[in-house]
C-alpha cells in the first residue's frame, strides 16, 4: 500500500475516531478491502474444508461489528487491521459455537500449537483456543496479541512485529512463551 493510500486511512480512521462518523469507515473500506481479504483467507484457511463460511462473508460480518463497537479509537492503520483480525476471530468462534451446538460433539480435541505451521486446522478446537486466549489476554495482552496475528491472521514474525511495533526477537521469545502457556492451559 502507497504512503499516500496509508495516510488516507489513517485520516478516514481518525475521522471515524473523533466524530463516530460511519461514512469514513464506509470511505476507508475499499483501501483496506484486499488487506482484509486477504486477513480473512488466512483465517479461513486454517477451518478445515468443511467450513462453510466464505471470505466475503467473515469481512462483511466483521465489518458489521466494527462498525457496531461503541469505542473506536484507531490510530492507525495497523492498529485497525489488528483488531478486524480480533473481530473476525470472534467471528468465526460464534460461528464453530453455533456447529458444535447443532452437532453435539463428543468431547474436546487438541489444538496444535507446538508447530510454526499456522495452516493446522481447529475445527471445534477454536472454542477452547478461545476461552485461554482470553486467559492469556488478562495475564498478558502482548502475548495474546502475538498469538491472534500469528497463529489467526497468518502474519510473519516481521510483520507480527511491524504491526505491534517491537522487535522480531520480542515476537520470538513471546510467541515461544505464550504457546508453551497455551499448550499448559489447554492440556
Amino acid at each position: 500500500m502507497s504512503s499516500d493510500k496509508i495516510s488516507d486511512v489513517t485520516q478516514l480512521l481518525k475521522r471515524y475516531s473523533d466524530t463516530e462518523d460511519a461514512e469514513g469507515l464506509y470511505d476507508m473500506l475499499p483501501m483496506v478491502y484486499q488487506e482484509l481479504r486477504a486477513l480473512a483467507g488466512r483465517q479461513l484457511a486454517s477451518q478445515g474444508r468443511d467450513h462453510t463460511l466464505q471470505a466475503t462473508a467473515l469481512i462483511n460480518e466483521a465489518y458489521l461489528r466494527l462498525a457496531d463497537q461503541d469505542y473506536h479509537s484507531w490510530e492507525n492503520r495497523r492498529q485497525f487491521l489488528l483488531v478486524a483480525s480480533t473481530v473476525m476471530r470472534r467471528v468465526l468462534v460464534d460461528y464453530a459455537r453455533r456447529r458444535s451446538a447443532a452437532k453435539r460433539p463428543e468431547g474436546q480435541g487438541r489444538v496444535a500449537l507446538e508447530t510454526d505451521e499456522l495452516g493446522e486446522e481447529f475445527g471445534t478446537d477454536l472454542i477452547a483456543l478461545d476461552q485461554v486466549l482470553e486467559q492469556l489476554a488478562e495475564v498478558d495482552p502482548r502475548q495474546a496479541s502475538i498469538v491472534e496475528l500469528r497463529y489467526f491472521a497468518g502474519l510473519s514474525v516481521p510483520d507480527t512485529a511491524e504491526t505491534l511495533e517491537i522487535s522480531e526477537r520480542t515476537v520470538v521469545r513471546e510467541w515461544r512463551m505464550a504457546r508453551a502457556w497455551l499448550k499448559r492451559k489447554l492440556a
